[in-house]
Parts: C-alpha cells; sequence; structure tokens
C-alpha cells in the first residue's frame, strides 16, 4: 500500500490525538477527558466494516485491539472496559477502547453524547501518551 493511499477520516483527525503506529492500526486518543478513550484505526483505504479485512488482518486487529485494552486497563483500572465498532457516523472503520467507571458522566449508559466533551489537562495528557506508549510498544 503506497504511503499516501491511506488518510484519516477528517472527523477522528479532528477528535483525537494520534500517539501512534501499531503493524495494521493508527492508535489514537479521544479528545474528551471524561474517559480513558482510544481508538485504533486500520491503515487500509476503503475499510468500513470488520469483514471487510481479510482473515489475517482481522486477526491483527484482534491482537491490536487486546493489546490496546489490557493498557487501558492496567493503566486507568476502570470498572468495565467497553469495545466497539459503531461507524454509524464516520464510515473509516475504527474500534473504540473504552474505560469506564461507574461514577463516569454517563454511566451506565453509552458515551456518545451523554455529557460535553471535556479537553485534557496538558499536562495530563503527557502523562497518559506517556503511559500508553510505553505500555503498548514495550511491553
Amino acid at each position: 500500500m503506497p504511503a499516501d493511499a491511506w488518510t484519516l477520516h477528517s472527523q477522528l483527525r479532528t477528535d483525537t490525538i494520534n500517539i501512534g503506529d501499531l503493524p495494521l492500526s493508527q492508535v489514537l486518543i479521544i479528545k474528551d477527558s471524561n474517559y480513558p478513550w482510544l481508538l485504533l484505526v486500520p491503515r487500509r483505504v476503503g475499510v468500513s466494516d470488520i469483514t471487510d479485512l481479510n482473515e489475517v488482518e482481522q486477526g491483527q486487529l484482534m491482537t491490536e485491539i487486546n493489546r490496546v485494552a489490557v493498557a487501558v486497563k492496567a493503566i486507568t483500572k476502570p470498572d468495565k472496559l467497553n469495545i466497539a465498532a459503531l461507524g454509524n457516523l464516520v464510515p473509516q472503520l475504527h474500534i473504540h477502547v473504552i474505560g469506564r467507571r461507574t461514577s463516569d458522566a454517563a454511566w451506565p449508559r453509552p458515551v456518545w453524547g451523554a455529557v460535553p466533551p471535556i479537553g485534557y489537562d496538558p499536562v495530563e495528557m503527557d502523562g497518559f501518551k506517556k503511559a500508553l506508549r510505553q505500555r503498548i510498544w514495550l511491553d
């Protein structure tokens, strides 16, 4: 795949901070400190559903989802971990990995549109990115 063939959907670019690439997916943090919320976006052109990936890519995606989910769980210690691929508003395949707490702003409802997003404090974001990078890429 040529390096310039795949691009991140404009809405995802607006809503996220890129923290790095795994073999298949770009890993992003949603700019909402209400929840520890990451996205994995497979770097494949024209893919909107998991079934659009071949079997090898599907397996790689599951490995990457697990790697990110384990990192979120270890770093943030949520009460529950939500993993979802919806894509109703953004057609580009992206997997949500969200740490949920029974005390969070949306509990027990879905996070989408429950409360306005709260931006991260820059120091908090730097610490979160560093912890995630260390856990996802160095473990």
